[in-house]
């Protein structure tokens, strides 16, 4: 009885046990799978389907390879939402990363009249302590806010030079902002004239470091003209302008055209600003310049809404009246007509009293004439030293007490004009105020009549006979002589113009350095300059010498065939006579293998009006210019006249003939004769 209860309860306890292992080995099954799935699905939801899952009774496996360091931490931490974060094993591996590519550093230099602000990201090796110096010095008191980041990353090329210059560039821009660049640099500014902007872009292009990329845009607003001035006349010399202001492009060339409907020609200009005192500012322009045009001869002056028309001698008083009555009658309201029409004056042993003031082109300025009192002559020659120069007055004026009222505003209004000339004289009278002479001002004429007519009246007579000259003109900047020929030899310099062998054929890869040589060209064509042919010492000396002067005259014809006029320049060569290396050495007769430019005459020349080329089958070396023949037909992009389509000439094909405006007092000005002897091509 005893051992049956213990087997039957031993049997008990194993089926209890054989029972409960399958219940728990079935749940962990359910739970691994359900763990699996969940998790699985979660990632895949998630974006992560590089990773794969495996279980392990309770433990989940994290497998396969994440991208990214920061997606294998987003997948373990979003496994640990679903399971217990404890029952994750990570065994995932991360991609192998490439190397960060450097950062795009760029900077921006914006300045106006509170300061300078620096805003972008730049290499940390960058001097930021000595940029915010110099940055405080172009400030002038200024405050600047330093907004920039860096990045430890080598200095990429053309940074550096970039940044100077665009320091260099913010220094004289006032109102600016400098983008900067790995070589490149762009400007926007805001000027206070035209001519600023001009003078800036032409300052900052040349400027400009060869290896950086330069971006302009500079804008100047309208100026303010006060008084707002036009100035119309017709006399023995034609109609023209003296001054010429309008309010709109639409203004002006409505007046332009009235212009020369009333008998203008050649190129006329007209200012366009603000400050117009009338909207209907054109239409009172074109019925004044109408007027004139029918009395054919006096002139018409407008100040602001101020109008003064004076007719000349030879118009009929019948005309007169008909044609200041019609225009009193029609003109915009605002606008004051003053017509007046000269008399034959009568004739005066003594003449009209006189002032005149010359100025000279080294600066020095001679008074002469009459003034009223001591007094007036003190000031009239402390005004001067003023406008000129201290040491540069001298005064030899005379006192005459019966002066008109008003002369001593007249003479320093003239001394304010004259001002204003390079070079020139100005004579006052009671009734007239001439003034002569040559400016680098293209708009010289308007801002002179605009003085006179401001401080003397819209009633003045008035004669002007400015000539402007485009090298006096500040904006334009154009080089001296010994200037142009420093910066062609130094493009030589950098580049030599390369030939084929024996052969005055320019290699193709020459052609950049012709292209630089024509830009700069284009400002040096007013001096007589001769291009030198030179070559090595191998060779006979005839066939040297001709080679050199067929090469001279190849890069010539280059230049023209780039449209550059090559009246000023001739070609010569020296064959193996000048070197300047040895040729024993292969590095000297390279060296001796050159084009060099050299100034005949650093006084700019004026090119003849037309150019006289030699009939085929003519004798060479007629006139100044010695050599062979001239070309019996038109080159490349010219017509038959020789000219280049623009109306202005060019030179002779052969480029040892040189076009003078007046025959050459010293004969080394003139160009040696070719050798007869064809060049031989090898």
């Amino acid at each position: 009885m005893s051992l049956r209860p213990k087997i039957m309860t031993f049997t008990a306890f194993l089926l209890a046990l054989i029972l409960a292992a399958v219940i728990a080995g079935g749940s962990a099954t359910v739970i691994e799978k359900r763990s699996r799935s969940e998790v699985r699905l979660a990632l895949e939801t998630a974006g992560h389907s590089w990773a794969r899952i495996e279980t392990d009774g309770l433990q989940v496996h994290l497998l396969g390879t994440a991208p990214s360091e920061a997606e294998r931490f987003r997948a373990v931490a979003l496994a640990g939402t679903i399971v217990e974060a404890s029952r994750i094993i990570d065994d995932s591996d991360v991609a192998e990363t490439k190397s960060l590519a450097p950062p795009t550093f760029s900077l921006e230099l914006l300045r106006n009249d509170d300061g300078i602000s620096l805003i972008g990201l730049v290499p940390a090796g960058t001097n930021r302590e000595a940029l915010l110096a110099e940055l405080k010095k172009v400030a002038a008191g200024g405050v600047v806010t330093d907004m920039l980041e860096g990045a430890d990353y080598p200095v990429p090329p053309g940074w550096e030079q970039a940044l100077s210059f665009g320091i260099s560039a913010l220094k004289t821009l006032p109102r600016s902002k400098i983008s900067v660049a790995p070589a490149r640099v762009s400007v926007t500014a805001l000027t206070d004239s035209r001519s600023e902007k001009a003078r800036i872009e032409t300052d900052l292009a040349r400027r400009t470091p060869g290896a950086i990329s330069l971006t302009l845009d500079i804008s100047a607003p309208h100026p303010v003209l006060t008084p707002f001035t036009l100035r119309f006349l017709i006399d023995e010399n034609g109609a023209r302008f003296d001054a010429c202001s309008a309010d709109t492009e639409r203004a002006r060339d409505r007046i332009l055209a009235a212009a020369r409907d009333a008998g203008a020609t050649g190129a006329q200009g007209c200012t366009v600003g603000m400050g117009v005192p009338s909207p209907a500012w054109a239409d009172a322009v074109t019925m004044g310049l109408a007027a004139i045009k029918t009395l054919g001869a006096g002139s018409i002056t407008f100040s602001d809404a101020d109008i003064s028309l004076i007719a000349a001698e030879s118009v009929s008083q019948a005309s007169f009246d008909a044609v200041v009555g019609e225009l009193e009658s029609n003109l915009p309201e605002v606008f004051s007509l003053k017509a007046e029409l000269n008399r034959a004056p009568t004739s005066s042993g003594d003449g009209p009293p006189e002032f005149s003031a010359r100025l000279d082109a080294e600066g020095q300025v001679q008074l002469r004439g009459r003034l009223t009192d001591e007094r007036e002559r003190e000031a009239v020659e402390n005004f001067a030293r003023a406008q000129f120069g201290h040491d540069t007055v001298y005064g030899a004026t005379r006192i005459d007490k019966t002066l008109p009222r008003g002369w001593p505003v007249r003479v320093l209004a003239a001394l304010e004009a004259l001002h204003e000339l390079t070079e020139g004289s100005v004579v006052v009278q009671p009734d007239l105020i001439q003034l002569t002479g040559v400016t680098g001002n293209a708009e010289a004429s308007d801002v002179v009549s605009r003085i006179l007519s401001s401080r003397l009246g819209e009633d003045l007579r008035l004669e002007l006979d400015l000539r402007y000259d485009r090298r006096l003109d500040p904006v334009l900047g154009l080089p001296t002589g010994p200037e142009c020929v420093a910066s062609l030899n130094a493009v030589l310099e950098h580049a030599k113009i390369a030939f084929e062998p024996g052969s005055s054929v320019i290699d193709a890869a020459a052609g950049d350095t012709l292209d630089q040589l024509a830009a700069l060209m284009k400002n040096c064509a007013d001096f007589r300059m001769e291009v030198e042919g030179h070559t090595d010492s191998q060779g006979r000396d005839e066939f040297n010498q001709e080679l050199s002067q067929d090469r001279a005259k190849a890069v010539v014809d280059a230049l023209m065939q780039r449209r550059v006029l090559i009246g000023n320049l001739q070609a010569r060569g020296y064959g193996e006579t000048q070197p300047i290396a040895d040729n024993e050495t292969e590095e000297g007769r390279e060296a001796n293998r050159r084009i060099a430019f050299v100034l005949l005459d650093a006084t700019p020349m004026e090119l003849a009006p037309a150019v006289q080329e030699a009939a085929p089958g003519s004798e060479a070396g007629s006139g100044a210019a010695g050599g062979e023949a001239g070309p019996g037909a038109a080159g490349e992009g010219q017509d038959e006249a020789g000219q280049d389509g623009s109306g202005q000439p060019e030179a002779a094909l052969d480029g040892s003939i040189v076009i003078e405006a007046q025959p050459a007092d010293d004969d080394t000005l003139r160009p040696s004769p070719r050798p007869t002897t064809p060049a031989q091509e090898n």
